[in-house]
């Protein structure tokens, strides 16, 4: 019988690239989840029943343990951003975190493989930072075998990151970063799969792993890349820490007298993220040690972000045209 594995947060922007991955390599996938209705779609990563999303808190013991029990394996894919209400960055980094490895180790699983980030720290300004550092720490304690993956930012398909500012960049005229010189080193969403694949496989691996793409760009310099790939000028306007940081507290006080609908583009956690670089430590394990070669950010931006460029799918075809009528030397146009 295939081997089975255990996902927690198998519905995620993460998740789903692993449970695709490991249904391939011939695992039977239960995708653990908050709301496995809306997750079929992994049903049609594998054969008929081999990718199975279930429901799971991963703030309650029992529903963990059900969602864990008879598994080979368990990958805990689930994070969060939120600072605020009951599934907040502590309750899911930290706590679930630490909930799911105590259990694996009690249920007798042999692998465990945790999403962790770059910037991991327990004393870090932010909740998000001191949150996923403190989760390590319980991953590690509970079950010393682990391996824990880091990744810089993620980005792919259904990331929230490129699609967000590209999709800023339709209306604005401006494109404003906070921290626009801080550094990042982006991992494709399907290379940082392709680690928890090899990690899962290897029984050698255990340890910390800091993921990075092969390049590093401050954030101003990802939004020209960015604007380029979708053809639109647009002005990069860094904001100072102190505005930024003002600004999302006033944001962050609109939301919670709307009950959520006044808009929060940014949180004051998030401002406080942009403070730090977010790239791989010299001497840190990385991709190299599991066998993997990280894809350049510039073959894959194109392929998801052309729906944004002025003319969308027909933005090749409108370039060929120009460059006919200009006798070849015409060159894209810009929005």
């Amino acid at each position: 019988m295939a081997k089975l594995v255990t996902i927690f947060g198998g519905s995620g922007f993460v998740g789903r690239y692993v449970a695709r991955r490991l249904a391939k390599d011939g695992w039977r996938v239960r995708a653990a989840c908050r709301n496995p209705n809306e997750a079929l779609f992994l049903r049609t990563y594998g054969v008929v029943g081999q990718v199975e999303p279930v429901f799971a808190n991963i703030r309650d013991d029992d529903s963990v343990r059900a969602a864990i029990r008879g598994a080979d394996a368990v990958v805990n894919c689930a994070g969060t951003f939120d600072t605020r209400g009951r599934n907040d960055a502590e309750a899911v980094q930290q706590h679930g975190a630490g909930r799911v490895a105590r259990i694996a180790a009690e249920e007798g699983v042999r692998r465990l493989v945790h999403i962790s980030a770059i910037g991991a720290d327990a004393d870090g300004k932010s909740e998000y930072a001191r949150t996923k550092a403190r989760g390590e720490a319980l991953v590690s304690g509970a079950f010393p075998g682990a391996v824990i993956l880091r990744p810089s930012v993620v980005y792919g398909p259904e990331d929230q990151f490129f699609n967000r500012f590209a999709g800023m960049a339709r209306t604005s005229p401006v494109i404003p970063v906070v921290g626009g010189r801080t550094r990042f080193q982006p991992v494709f969403v399907d290379d940082v799969a392709a680690a928890v694949v090899a990690a899962v496989d290897d029984p050698a691996a255990s340890g910390v792993y800091e993921l990075g793409g092969p390049d590093v760009h401050t954030f101003r310099e990802l939004m020209e890349q960015m604007l380029d790939v979708i053809r639109r000028k647009r002005a990069v306007v860094n904001l100072p820490f102190g505005l930024a940081g003002l600004m999302a507290r006033v944001a962050e006080v609109g939301n919670v007298m709307t009950f959520g609908l006044s808009p929060q583009p940014i949180t004051p956690d998030q401002v406080a993220q942009l403070h730090h670089d977010n790239v791989v430590a010299d001497g840190a394990k990385g991709f190299a040690d599991l066998g993997i070669q990280p894809r350049a950010m510039e073959a894959e931006l194109a392929d998801y972000l052309w729906r944004f460029r002025p003319s969308g799918q027909y933005s090749d075809i409108k370039q060929s045209a120009q460059n006919i009528r200009g006798g070849g030397s015409g060159r894209a146009g810009f929005s």
